[in-house]
């Protein structure tokens, strides 16, 4: 099992078990008849099937004014379909449907909004489908913990190769900066490495990577933090356009990454720039930055994009018939398969309880992604430093391809990531 990190969390409190018609017990599960926070035996509120039960998960996005709204919106749209699809297949054990529509909520990438938000919500929910982001998950991480609430998060910190209660799907943006060092060696043969990240875990665990792999490569290294916001980019910038690093890592919103690589490439910098999944939005192609981003920028990426032929990627398009493509989309829907996977296990096992599914999660070594991903990304029950999935993609800017990126390295680990033991978060030693 993974070990924890984290060792001091806040006591657990009483859960106050309140109405909507759900009925509950001390979260000993389905034992004796007693139903579990977030299981009701009466049927969700869109039921397929109206004599199943209904178990409630959670979803905290970011679905308005932050960073990710762009991607978020599609993410949460992503998860309602997926587990829509899973209630018309029949469900879990053919015993309950899933929602994942009533307890949604708006996190603004706040951690004190998530956290606020998330206390509103938790005793309704089994667990939560989506928690995104990682510093506004680790606001609320001891909680999970203490009450045994496991969570899917829409984020790839090394963090949750620590927790138990986190079902993360993907290589972590640690491993994905590794990679995407020991390609641009590969490839372009730099000699001095720039991170350019936002602060807390989703920055600086790429930032922290990257030093990994130019201290392994012998590369110069440099770090510059970034406050979100396109307008606050200067420093980067000035940065970037002054020390002229070869290779710039970087990890930002959208935005940010467009003001960044535009301005920069207005400034004569003509480097590499390799930017982890969340600093691509197909909609930077309309922007003015998109000559330069076209020139200079490729996307490192822990899964397939979306025209990606899997039965997996296939269900999803299917699902979005219409919509213009984003990657939100396929992170989503990748995301929701461990905690079905876990869902599923937790019935079988007839333990229908937070204590049940967390059970249920640490028997997991493999989880079917139908293709996503491989079936190794999906352990949850070894040791952290064996159960950390090394495999990551490189894309390509093409304006040809649904959302903007076609593969240009298909899965892979570099030789850093290969030979790195994890002991801790990465962000931890930058």
């Amino acid at each position: 099992m993974k070990s924890r990190y984290v060792v001091a969390f806040t006591a657990s409190v009483a859960l106050l078990l309140s109405a909507c018609g759900v009925i509950r017990g001390d979260d000993e599960g389905s034992k004796g008849g007693a139903q579990a926070p977030g299981v009701t035996t009466e049927p969700c509120p869109n039921a397929v099937d109206r004599n199943k039960g209904c178990i409630y998960l959670g979803s905290i996005s970011d679905l308005t004014s932050g960073p990710f709204a762009a991607l978020a919106v599609p993410i949460t749209d992503a998860q309602k379909a997926f587990w829509a699809r899973v209630n018309k297949a029949g469900g879990i054990g053919g015993k309950y449907e899933v929602d994942v529509t009533r307890y949604v909520r708006d996190n603004k990438y706040n951690p004190e909004v998530h956290r606020q938000v998330y206390n509103e919500i938790k005793d309704q929910v089994l667990g939560l489908a989506q928690t995104l982001g990682s510093p506004t998950t680790a606001a609320i991480i001891a909680d999970l913990k203490a009450n045994d609430i496991v969570a899917a998060p829409a984020s790839w910190t090394s963090a949750w190769e620590f927790e138990d209660v986190i079902v993360e799907s993907g290589a972590n943006y640690c491993v994905e900066a590794m990679n995407s060092v020991d390609y641009a060696v590969e490839t372009y043969k730099p000699k001095s490495v720039m991170a350019v990240h936002l602060a807390g875990d989703y920055g600086a665990d790429a930032a922290a990577g990257a030093k990994i792999a130019a201290e392994r490569n012998g590369l110069t290294f440099t770090s510059v933090e970034t406050p979100t916001g396109a307008n606050e980019q200067g420093r980067a910038i000035t940065e970037i356009t002054k020390n002229k690093p070869d290779l710039v890592i970087l990890t930002t919103g959208p935005a940010d990454a467009a003001t960044i690589i535009g301005q920069a490439a207005a400034a004569g910098y003509k480097g590499r720039f390799i930017g982890t999944g969340p600093t691509w939005n197909p909609a930077l192609l309309k922007s003015p930055a998109a000559p330069a981003l076209k020139a200079l920028y490729e996307q490192s990426a822990p899964g397939k994009p979306w025209d990606a032929d899997t039965p997996g990627h296939k269900a999803l398009r299917e699902a979005f018939p219409n919509v213009t493509a984003n990657e939100g989309y396929t992170s989503g829907w990748a995301w929701a398969y461990p905690l079905k996977a876990a869902l599923d296990k937790m019935v079988a096992g007839g333990d229908v309880s937070r204590k049940g599914l967390l059970a249920a999660v640490k028997t997991l070594k493999t989880v079917d992604y139908e293709g996503m991903l491989p079936p190794e990304a999906g352990n949850y029950a070894d040791d952290a430093n064996t159960a950390t999935f090394r495999q990551t993609l490189i894309n390509k800017v093409d304006d040809q391809a649904p959302t903007g990126v076609s593969i240009v390295k298909d899965f892979f680990t570099g030789e850093t990531a290969k030979s790195y033991t994890f002991d801790g978060p990465c962000f931890a030693k930058l």
